[in-house]
């Protein structure tokens, strides 16, 4: 059976870049990891993150369901555990089966957070992604204990656990071109009222990507190699941990749990950025299939 790893697609530069937004040395061998930074980050004092997962609590208080959300955030831990047999069975063999079930549990909590305005009160309260409130970000969740052992819980080793941080320190300027609705600028040549909420937007995102691939690799069999799709399981488990992570953190928002309010608005934070970049990844790697990637003609 495949065995799924991040740790291929993360580099040694990737990994001190890593410790260099974090303020840290990095190790001569630049084996940088997420357990490795916690031993050397220092806390810091940031009242702004506290106080957006202070509103945050309040605005949302009442509202959220702790019982579904505990439900298919763990569901969305069994869907991350069957991705080996996914990768097994290769191709589909129909346009709407493995990767469509895969989705199911995901798309459920959003259904959910849809119907509270979750997403509403994160636009709300959360900033846009700028360079400093990433690295705090990033920082923050080093240091956030609880979702490192969520993390472990729903199947993601060191390395895939690292390569989850590089998405989000890593990024800045990627995921500056995501805006909250409230935010988009006078002007632009769509009408801003239509537009979704960014962390819907990006959840939403994630979901119909996941769904797509079904009839994605169905219908482009005799274009995949092996490569294509080892990307698109690979990429899909890191969307499905960032939707974990945003799954935890409502969880523990419906159930005032193990989170201090400045780790909460860092997972919110980075459960969202990591569903963006992966998503693009998967729009990148395997849904453009370029000729010098795609498996050899047998015509030519």
């Amino acid at each position: 059976m495949p065995q799924i790893s991040t740790a291929v697609d993360t580099t040694v530069t990737e990994r001190r870049d890593l410790a260099t937004a974090l303020g840290v040395d990095a190790p001569g061998d630049g084996n940088v990891t997420w357990t490795r930074l916690a031993g050397q980050i220092e806390p810091r004092s940031d009242s702004s993150f506290a106080t957006r997962g202070e509103a945050i609590r309040a605005d949302l208080e009442g509202r959220l369901d702790p019982e579904l959300l505990e439900r298919e955030r763990e569901n969305v831990a069994e869907a991350i555990e069957r991705l080996p047999d996914v990768r097994a069975m290769g191709v589909p063999d129909e346009p709407r089966r493995l990767y469509t079930a895969v989705a199911k549990p995901g798309w459920r909590l959003y259904e959910h957070l849809v119907d509270v305005n979750f997403f509403e009160s994160l636009d709300e309260n959360l900033p846009r992604f700028t360079a400093e409130h990433i690295e705090t970000t990033a920082r923050e969740l080093v240091l956030a204990e609880p979702l490192s052992s969520a993390l472990d819980e729903a199947g993601f080793d060191e390395a895939e656990k690292t390569a989850l941080l590089i998405d989000v320190a890593n990024n800045d300027e990627r995921l500056a071109r995501w805006v909250p609705s409230n935010q988009i600028p006078d002007g632009v040549e769509f009408d801003t009222e239509n537009v979704p909420p960014l962390h819907r937007r990006a959840m939403g995102g994630a979901l119909l990507w996941i769904r797509g691939l079904d009839r994605h690799l169905w219908q482009n069999e005799v274009l995949l190699t092996d490569t294509i799709l080892d990307d698109a399981v690979r990429y899909v488990k890191a969307m499905l941990g960032g939707l974990f992570v945003s799954a935890t953190a409502a969880h523990d928002l419906a159930t005032d749990g193990r989170f201090a309010d400045e780790q909460l608005t860092a997972a919110l934070t980075a459960g969202t950025a990591v569903q963006i970049v992966s998503q693009e990844e998967l729009l990148h790697d395997v849904f453009y299939i370029t000729d010098d990637v795609r498996a050899p003609s047998e015509l030519r």
